[in-house]
Formats: structure tokens, C-alpha cells, sequence
């Protein structure tokens, strides 16, 4: 008996672990419900209550091929080497296979559970499969992992060039086993179920993530770079979430859009070549959490921004948490997080840059609030977000380089029909009023409507002069 031991990676296809495991001999799956380590995690209840729907449709299509699919329980990660042996013993398991996560506490995780069942004499394998490359793989002539994205895609692109990573055969079917699949939780305590108008935006199941990818290579993808920054258009793919919990791999992604442009990375289709960079973003910040392991402890990538003195500004926090800073686009961006799981991409960017820069309020607290609510919540990837935005992190934005989001509002929704969308309450404004109330003067409390709790212009000088006084990079070497 062999296991496949599944995390995010919620699919029968292109599954690089469990077709090895499959290929071995008999196989069963196993999928450990630890809520303490995804409270631990800020992992969102959207988020959790989508893994366990994945995981109902996922055990149905590994019953076509009779693969059981086990549940177990473990608080936190620690107790993941006591569950897998015990199970291991109790089924006679000779080994266990993985598809690597990265992040310092999932390489802890599997260092010990490996540990624990190679002592038992079950070996443990790993498999590069959320990624095209291996991290260290990918590494600058001086042998460091790249800091600049676009130093980094060009290697990638050479690479994929080279070698175009192939799609992984799918398990054939195998004798039945004496062993029954466990009913799969429909909840999990400390993590409210979310409403059903959200879940019905995020069905669960391959077939769905297969039918947006299509979709989205077929009809939309050739649109995506004139579109993607309209976030009253569908332009972009909506497949984040199903990216996130390994219910499509990025080979898929990668082949499809591929498919669509005569097999082009850097030529033909424009907006296949933009999406193409978005999956090598992906890959990006998910190598960064390796190279530099203090982003996985809340540490800014770039050490001498730690000094920037952020306000403690709880009324401000909780303004924007809750979508009334009286901003309209900060608001609505908000409202549509705190309603369907997800924001898009251009407006995570501007209110990141509207709490770290306007508000100068530390990245972190809203990178944990964005984990908390977004069912795509990726470490590497919020992260990554996070920190460019707030000029801490990775190919980093210039300090000076802050996003109004007046001029953000009226370049990316001209009409105001996002915003009106996500607040009705300014429904009645034309469009040039809706992007700013205020500006339009004895406007004040329409519909209660909030007034502005910053004054951009004060407000973005007050980051400037904090970035300014910060110490350099060489002057912090130098003191360490």
C-alpha cells in the first residue's frame, strides 16, 4: 500500500504525487483537517469551507478510479508525524508521496514527518509539481536568488523555451480496495461557513476550474491585458482560487494558454503573454519564500524599511476594514472582499497603497486581513502584494511612487459603475461626482455616505517624509 498525502493540491489530473504513488502499487489518499494551524495561519473560513467542497468532489473522482480517500484530524502541524505513522502502521504503508509546499512552516512540517516515517521504515517522497522550476534552481549569474521580476522571468522564459514542463499522465483506475473513503466535514469548528450567494461564486471541482480555464483561453485571454485593470469588466480569469488550493496545476494554465497562442511566450498574442507573466509573478513570490525565508516571519523583504514608523491608528484601521473611508473606490474594493472572498488584482494594489501610504499604517495588519477574508489566500503571493505595495518588499516600487486613488477611480472606472455596484448608496452621483462626494460639494452624508478620513495630499507628503528619514540598506549592513 502507497499514499498520497494530498495538501493544495486538490486534483486527479496532472498530479505529480499521486500518479507516482499510483504507479508504485495500490494507493490511497489522505487529507489532514488541522484547524488550529489554519487559525494560526489567518487562513480565511471562505477559504476553508472551498478546500472542503474541492475535497467532496475530489473524493468522487477518485472513487471512479477507486482510490479511497481517508480524513484524519491533527490540531496543528506538530501532530502531523503521529497521525501519518499511526495510519501507516495501521495500513501497512511502505511510502508516503507529497507535492512540496514552500514556507517555513511546511518545510518543518514535512522535514519531521519524513523523519518520523523513515523511522518506521516508510519512505517519503516529494514532488516539484506547484511550480514550473524548483526554487534555487533559478538563480543569478553570482548564484543568489533573483530580487527583480524581470530578471527573473527572462531566465524563465529561456528555460520554458528549452523545456516546456509536460502535463503529468492522470491515475488509471486500480483494483478495489478493502477500504472505505471517510465522509468528508462539512465544516470545521472556528470557521463560520460563508453565505451561499458567495459560495455559489466559487463552485468547487476540476471540472469547474477546467471549464474557466477554457473559457478563459478561448474567449477572454487575447482581451486580458486591456482588460484586466477594469474591475467592472470580466477580465480577468477567475481562477486564483482553484490556483491557490491546487484544484488546477499552473502546467494547465501554462499549456492552455500556450495552446492559444501557437505555443508563444514572448510573441503573437499580447494578452497571453501578459497573463503568461502573471503565472511567472506567481512563481516568483513563491521562490522569494524560499530564498529569503524572513517574509514567511512578517519581516520586510528590504530590512531597512523595518525602521519606518507606522501609525497606531486603530479608528483608521477599522474604517478601511469595514469599507468606510470615504473613499469610494477604497470602499468599494472593500465591500466586494468582505462579500465574495476576492478582490480584484489593480484594487488590491490601490487600497494596499491607500493603508500603507495614506493611512501609513504597517503592511502587516493588512496582509492579515486580507488573509482572513480572501478565499485565493496564498502566503507568497499577499506577501509579495503587500510588501510591493508598501514599498517594503521585492522590485519595489520607489517610495515616491504612491497611487492616488482618486485618479486610480476615475482612470480604471470611468463610468463609476464598479463603484456603484458595491455602494448603491451613490447610485444617484453622475460620474464625476461618484469618485469623489466630497468635491462635489453639500454632498456631505449622502446617503450616510462617510466623509474622506484622510486628505490625500497631507496625507501621501506624511509618507514621503517617513520613507525619506529611513536609514540606507548599507547603513543597516553595516550596524548588524
Amino acid at each position: 500500500m502507497h499514499l498520497i498525502w494530498l495538501r493544495t493540491d486538490l486534483r486527479l489530473h496532472d498530479n505529480t504525487a499521486l500518479t507516482a504513488a499510483s504507479q508504485r502499487g495500490p494507493v490511497a489518499a489522505i487529507y489532514l483537517i488541522t484547524p488550529q494551524q489554519w487559525l494560526a495561519h489567518d487562513d480565511a473560513p471562505c477559504k476553508v469551507d472551498f478546500w472542503l467542497r474541492n475535497l467532496q468532489a475530489l473524493e468522487q473522482a477518485l472513487a471512479d478510479v477507486n482510490i479511497p480517500l481517508l480524513i484524519r484530524h491533527a490540531d496543528t502541524w506538530e501532530q502531523a508525524p503521529g497521525v501519518l505513522s499511526q495510519l501507516c502502521r495501521e495500513l501497512k504503508v511502505e511510502s508516503v508521496h507529497v507535492n512540496e509546499e514552500y514556507g517555513i512552516h511546511e518545510s518543518r512540517r514535512d522535514s519531521a514527518v519524513a523523519r518520523a516515517l523513515e523511522a518506521d521504515g516508510v519512505t517519503f517522497h516529494s514532488y516539484l509539481d506547484q511550480l514550473f522550476f524548483q526554487p534555487g534552481s533559478v538563480l543569478t549569474k553570482s548564484g543568489t536568488y533573483f530580487q527583480v521580476f524581470s530578471q527573473f522571468r527572462k531566465v524563465c522564459y529561456t528555460r520554458l523555451h528549452s523545456a516546456l514542463p509536460p502535463l503529468v499522465a492522470s491515475p488509471k483506475a486500480q483494483a478495489v480496495l478493502d477500504l472505505q473513503s471517510d465522509a468528508i466535514p462539512t465544516r470545521v469548528e472556528g470557521f463560520a461557513p460563508p453565505s451561499e450567494s458567495l459560495r455559489a461564486l466559487w463552485p468547487a471541482g476540476e471540472n469547474e476550474a477546467r471549464r474557466r480555464l477554457d473559457a478563459f483561453a478561448d474567449e477572454q485571454i487575447s482581451y486580458y491585458k486591456d482588460e484586466r485593470d477594469f474591475p467592472a469588466k470580466p477580465g480577468t480569469s477567475q481562477l486564483s482560487a482553484y490556483l491557490a488550493a491546487g484544484v488546477v496545476s499552473p502546467r494547465q494554465c501554462l499549456h492552455a494558454a500556450l495552446q492559444s497562442n501557437q505555443g508563444e511566450f514572448e510573441s503573437g498574442d499580447i494578452g497571453t503573454i501578459t497573463w503568461i507573466n502573471e503565472l511567472l509573478w506567481r512563481e516568483f513570490y513563491k521562490h522569494i519564500l524560499v530564498g529569503y525565508p524572513r517574509v514567511s516571519r512578517h519581516r520586510a523583504f528590504r530590512p531597512e524599511t523595518e525602521a519606518v514608523a507606522w501609525r497606531d491608528a486603530p479608528e483608521d484601521l477599522a474604517a478601511w476594514q469595514q469599507a468606510r473611508t470615504g473613499l469610494p473606490i477604497i470602499d468599494a474594493a472593500m465591500s466586494q472582499l468582505l462579500e465574495t472572498g476576492w478582490m480584484h488584482n489593480r484594487l488590491r494594489m490601490v487600497v494596499a497603497m491607500f493603508l500603507t501610504k495614506n493611512l501609513l499604517i504597517d503592511w502587516r495588519e493588512g496582509e492579515r486581513f486580507f488573509m482572513r477574508h480572501l478565499i485565493d489566500g496564498d502566503l507568497a503571493a499577499n506577501n509579495g502584494g503587500w510588501q510591493w505595495s508598501s514599498s517594503t518588499g521585492t522590485d519595489s516600487a520607489p517610495y515616491f511612487r504612491i497611487f492616488s486613488p482618486l485618479s486610480q477611480s476615475e482612470k480604471f472606472d470611468s463610468e463609476g459603475l464598479f463603484i456603484k455596484h458595491w455602494l448603491p448608496e451613490l447610485a444617484a452621483l453622475n460620474k464625476k461626482e461618484v469618485h469623489n462626494p466630497e468635491a462635489a460639494g453639500g454632498l456631505f452624508g449622502v446617503a450616510d455616505y462617510p466623509r474622506a478620513i484622510v486628505d490625500l495630499k497631507k496625507s501621501r507628503e506624511r509618507a514621503l517624509a517617513a520613507f525619506r528619514s529611513l536609514p540606507s540598506r548599507q547603513e543597516i549592513a553595516e550596524h548588524e
